[in-house]
């Protein structure tokens, strides 16, 4: 059967329980049984590889199913400890791959737990399946064990804030359409997370169709739309400009390749956002740093500088710590916002334009433009090019941005988080993808965490035999570093390395976190090392909630709540099967061959006791607390 939009796909039948897999291709699934099956069988189409999760007896179903297809080399269910950590690791397994990703879990408190994970994933567009568990439909309203319905704890209800589609399966009939409506959600601009709810007898019940009805690799494609009437304003606004700069955030990450050719052609200079700066390398001849939270000097003054005409914001919420605190040298009437999703360029409304569209499209377009411009245009954006400073010394141009130069080589014991930093970034291996998580983890992170060299690591990566999504698409460009802005969870970081970690085994990753979100999911270091996974967490010890005892002393206000005992983190991590060192000073951190524990077959934490004392780079966030004007 074959109808618009549909295909009927053969379905192969496995009587022994295994079928044959060879490497990189889609397993061909076993045939349909019930919901759960059908719904395993789809993820297979879609490429997923990984199921992450707590089961209980509600989604019994699902388990069952995914038992049956890790059996014949299908999707992988990979334990969390908590069901929050399992939506972060589906978060991070998203971001590095590019497809979806899934996480599950039973009714009541699995469900609730999960709730943090999902609306951090909504905030930041990362796109989920949530598939939760609930009681059996005869049961709703009679009080069965954690119940979650309507009738009950509405989870549906709690949900709703946090999904871009959120439904309950009532009845079998209804579960196919359903999930091809969810899936479109998860997956086209706004992304973000889809939550199905499926009540344990009907996920038991008997799948009627042969095979799956839908092709979702012709579905889901995207959207590839552009405004052209606002790309020839913006082509006429940047051809008439002085000096451009132009803000580059994380949602610029499919594009970012073709926005940084884009900037070099017309004459430009780039700052990031906090978000954003794991696009472009810190040694970009035409990086000036980060605008924003935890930024640089350097890039707030190109944006200040009067000649600058023409600001052009790419892929960027703009939301408090993405323009540094809403400021006023950012959000003018200079500013032309270059976006796809409509909730992003509603917060604009100052700008001087609007271009909507898929940025990947919209560059390679103005790119493609570039040859065919006229001659006056192609003379501004040679003058504005041969105006622009060239970069002779990386390394000091780099250290020239740091608020503190001097401490980022600082022989002091305790280490200093600056100095830290400065090591990551000079001898983890090219290709490795930092986490950092909320909290002054990712202040120092944004400002002085610098790789050198080239670690992208992206086409290294696909040309070693990384395998592309069922559709055929690319993998998705994260970034070396890799945070969360809007809604900032402490502790996702964990779980998001971990997820990057499973998608990437030969890539390695760093995890930089606070002895706080350790306190709070550090539990999930048990799953990497359950997995084998090449992952180092490198936990800034300071006995404290750091951001927040340094924000109390800045603002004048009490201290209060954020002393926390002395905690040994290499003993508990050892505890639970993990390689793991205590650092006290630069010589230790020397001591270490970083390259060869981000090699690894499985988790190393370093336990680094860094000085309390340092203040991070959160003048931004104190502006905004005190209510000050920037």
């Amino acid at each position: 059967m074959t109808t618009r939009g549909s295909v009927r796909l053969p379905l192969a039948t496995d009587t022994a329980g295994k079928t044959e897999n060879p490497e990189g291709a889609v397993p061909a699934p076993a045939a349909v049984g019930d919901l759960a099956d059908l719904l395993v069988n789809y993820l297979e189409q879609l490429g997923v590889e990984y199921v992450f999760g707590v089961p209980g007896g509600h989604i019994e179903p699902l388990y069952n199913a995914l038992a049956r297809s890790q059996r014949r080399g299908g999707l992988r269910h990979i334990l969390a400890r908590h069901e929050a950590g399992a939506a972060y690791m589906a978060d991070g397994y998203a971001r590095e791959t590019g497809r979806l990703g899934v996480c599950c879990s039973t009714a009541g408190p699995g469900a609730t737990n999960l709730l943090t994970g999902v609306a951090c994933a909504y905030e930041n567009h990362i796109p989920l399946l949530v598939i939760t568990g609930q009681s059996a439909l005869p049961t709703f309203g009679r009080h069965p064990l954690q119940e979650s319905s309507c009738t009950g704890l509405d989870i549906l209800g709690m949900f709703s804030h946090c999904t871009r589609y959120n439904t309950l399966v009532s009845h079998p009939k209804q579960f196919e359409h359903k999930l091809v409506t969810a899936l479109q959600f998860a997956t086209r601009t706004p992304k973000g997370p889809v939550h199905l709810s499926l009540p344990a007898d009907v996920f038991r019940a008997a799948n009627e169709l042969p095979a799956p009805a839908y092709d979702l690799a012709a579905l889901l494609q995207p959207a590839l739309t552009v405004d052209d009437h606002a790309l020839v304003s913006l082509r006429r606004a940047v051809a008439a400009a002085r000096k451009v700069v132009m803000v580059l955030g994380a949602g610029a990450a499919g594009a970012a390749a073709s926005v940084l050719q884009y900037a070099d052609e017309i004459g430009a200079t780039v700052v990031t956002t906090p978000d954003g700066k794991g696009l472009v390398s810190p040694a970009h001849p035409l990086n000036r740093g980060v605008f924003g939270f935890a930024g640089h000097a350097t890039a707030e003054a190109a944006l200040q500088d009067g000649a600058v005409d023409v600001i052009l914001a790419v892929g960027t919420s703009l939301g408090e710590l993405n323009s540094g605190g809403w400021s006023s040298h950012l959000l003018n009437e200079r500013l032309i916002h270059v976006d796809e999703p409509e909730e992003h360029l509603a917060r604009t409304p100052m700008a001087r334009l609007h271009v909507r569209g898929h940025l990947a499209t919209v560059f390679s377009r103005l790119v493609a433009a570039l040859a065919s411009a006229d001659a006056g245009e192609k003379t501004a954006h040679a003058r504005r090019r041969a105006a622009r400073p060239q970069l002779r010394d990386v390394a000091a141009t780099v250290s020239a941005r740091l608020a503190d130069p001097a401490s980022a080589t600082s022989p002091a014991t305790p280490v200093k988080p600056q100095r830290l930093m400065h090591e990551l970034g000079l001898r983890c291996p090219p290709g490795t993808r930092f986490f950092a998580d909320s909290g002054n983890s990712v202040g120092w992170a944004i400002h002085y965490l610098n790789p050198v060299g080239d670690r992208r690591g992206g086409e290294r990566r696909r040309h070693a035999g990384m395998r592309h999504s069922l559709s055929g698409r690319r993998q998705a460009e994260g970034g070396w570093l890799r945070l969360t802005m809007d809604f900032a969870p402490m502790g996702w970081a964990i779980g998001a390395a971990i997820g990057t970690a499973a998608a990437s085994r030969e890539t390695p990753v760093v995890c930089i976190t606070g002895d706080g979100s350790v306190l709070m999911n550090g539990q999930e270091l048990s799953v990497a090392v359950a997995e084998g996974l090449s992952t180092v967490f490198v936990v800034l010890n300071d006995s404290s909630l750091g951001m927040v005892r340094h924000g109390q002393r800045l603002a004048g206000a009490e201290a209060i709540g954020c002393a926390m005992p002395a905690t040994d983190f290499a003993a508990l991590a050892r505890a639970l099967g993990a390689e793991a060192h205590v650092i006290h000073s630069p010589e230790d951190l020397d001591r270490l061959d970083l390259a060869a524990l981000c090699r690894r077959n499985g988790p190393t934490l370093l336990d680094v006791r860094v000085d309390p004392e340092e203040v991070p780079p959160m003048n931004a966030r104190m502006r905004v607390l005190a209510r000050k004007e920037n």
